[in-house]
């Protein structure tokens, strides 16, 4: 009975750790939601508060592993809440390293009313190369697009 009621204790415990551990886990669904609040405040707030806002790491397009970035269609990045230095650098010919010219994917599922991209690159927490999603949208009126992504996990 003893041994039934530790293993029970256990089992009960790895439950709870596991639940615990997913509650934080970021979705693809709140990826995209959180490219799309972006895009709506550049909207209503304009260039300069947007880009302040997203690249704030403590601001409200930072949550968790999750993090938005703007660029223009030209591939100028205005502005990356995973990493502000950045901002400024045109990277329309920027390649993962599979050779695939993700900005300019973006740049098109942007401009196509919003899309997933996959992509490979280097997840910080690991240090490995890993595939991403990122979702883009545009910015309406403008020709802008936030985008947000996260590293698919097998």
């Amino acid at each position: 009975m003893k041994r039934i009621l530790c293993d029970t204790v256990v089992v009960a415990f790895l439950f709870l750790i596991g639940t615990a551990c997913n509650v934080n886990a970021a979705t693809f669904d709140e990826a995209k939601a959180l490219a799309e609040k972006a895009a709506a405040f550049w909207k209503a707030n304009g260039k300069e508060k947007a880009v302040a806002e997203i690249n704030n790491p403590k601001g409200r397009f930072t949550k968790g592993e999750l993090y938005v970035t703007a660029g223009e269609f030209t591939g100028l990045h205005l502005a990356n809440g995973g990493n502000p230095k950045l901002a400024g650098i045109n990277l329309l010919e920027q390649k993962d390293p599979a050779g695939k010219a993700f900005v300019k994917e973006l740049i098109a599922a942007a401009k196509r009313g919003g899309d997933w991209v996959e992509y490979s690159w280097t997840n910080p927490a690991t240090k490995k190369i890993q595939q991403k999603r990122a979702w883009a949208t545009r910015v309406p009126g403008e020709d802008i697009y936030t985008a947000c992504g996260m590293f698919i996990t097998k």
